[in-house]
């Protein structure tokens, strides 16, 4: 099942205060970005979060799942954690600080 376009423009609303967010189509699903690292994807509307040491450690709760067969767990956070910006965007910062920084286009 696709996601919903809508989903992903209320997520990106909500991420918006972590950085500038993008989303990207991928294999029918979406990539998200913030301030051009990829930080996780959305699959049948669910959006999973790329897990570091720090992001596991600040959002312990959250259940790691693969967003799709053969892919890594990742975490996902629930669509009811989206509207809780003093959670979510300190978390979205966290993962951020610890992924490796946009590679530079030739």
């Amino acid at each position: 099942m696709a996601s919903d376009p809508r989903t992903i423009e209320l997520l990106l609303e909500r991420l918006e205060p972590a950085g500038l967010m993008r989303a990207r189509k991928m294999f029918g699903e979406y990539g998200i970005y913030c301030d051009g690292v990829f930080i996780g994807v959305v699959c049948a509307d669910r959006f999973h979060l790329k897990p570091t040491e720090a992001g596991l450690a600040a959002a312990p709760e959250l259940e790691l799942i693969p967003a799709y067969a053969g892919a890594k767990p990742s975490m996902v956070v629930p669509a009811d954690r989206w509207d809780d910006a003093d959670w979510l965007v300190p978390l979205i910062r966290i993962t951020l600080a610890h992924l490796p920084p946009a590679k530079k286009n030739r």
